[in-house]
């Protein structure tokens, strides 16, 4: 039994592994995305839920069996300069981004037996400091941080935990923030292919991180990032 959270990459990731074959738990708050999951893909089930809501999530998961994969895509992403940033957008930040990254593990690795698989979709912005990220920076930070802690944790029970770290990558969140050209060409200047990613180009490096081909790879962040870090 596998578990995603399906909201902008993960739905993605959802319709690509119900094609592979796998059986996928889609999870989100919002009912829209998940009756149009249902509909495109019937043998996907789906759990709607608030994530950032810690008492609602533990009642909503813990009918589940068996777990073999976890993604935590869950997130938003408040971008304002540090000074204009409130104590809403904190809070909202490391509730969504943080919190219900560890709450939902903490729930399902009890669920989980040898082989299993965990990757949290963390950011670039957790690597390297980015001009009006400074609440969204630090929150992906964290989950690097849960994700070499858990590696360290739950390798002993030969359950793998790793990260990908994207930049701007064109889901619909993507392209709101970063839609006017002022503010994204001087950071499209930094990436070597001189581009934002495709959903697509996530989807597949969190698929090879769950499957056996990936089996000795434990606690890293993979940069996906056209080149980025190279040259900064």
């Amino acid at each position: 039994m596998f578990l995603w959270i399906a909201i902008g990459i993960g739905n993605e990731l959802c319709r690509t592994l119900d094609q592979l074959g796998a059986k996928v738990i889609a999870v989100s708050r919002s009912s829209g995305p998940l009756e149009a999951l249902k509909t495109d893909c019937p043998r996907i089930e789906t759990v709607q839920v608030d994530l950032s809501d810690w008492s609602a999530t533990r009642t909503a998961l813990a009918p589940l069996g068996k777990v073999d994969g976890l993604v935590n895509n869950a997130g938003v992403a408040i971008i304002k300069p540090f000074l204009e940033l409130t104590e809403e957008d904190y809070d909202r930040t490391f509730a969504v981004n943080v919190k219900a990254a560890f709450n939902v593990a903490q729930i399902l690795v009890s669920k989980m037996e040898a082989g299993a698989s965990i990757v949290n979709v963390s950011s670039l912005a957790g690597l390297k400091a980015i001009h009006g990220h400074c609440a969204y920076s630090m929150s992906k930070a964290a989950i690097d941080g849960l994700t070499q802690n858990l590696a360290l944790e739950l390798g002993p029970r030969k359950i793998r935990v790793n990260s990908v770290n994207p930049t701007v990558i064109l889901t619909r969140m993507g392209r709101d923030n970063w839609s006017d050209p002022a503010k994204a060409d001087p950071l499209k200047a930094k990436i070597p292919l001189g581009r934002f990613g495709e959903v697509s180009e996530v989807v597949e490096p969190i698929v090879y991180l769950l499957s056996d081909r990936s089996g000795f790879v434990n606690g890293h962040m993979l940069p996906i990032e056209g080149g980025f870090l190279a040259g900064n």
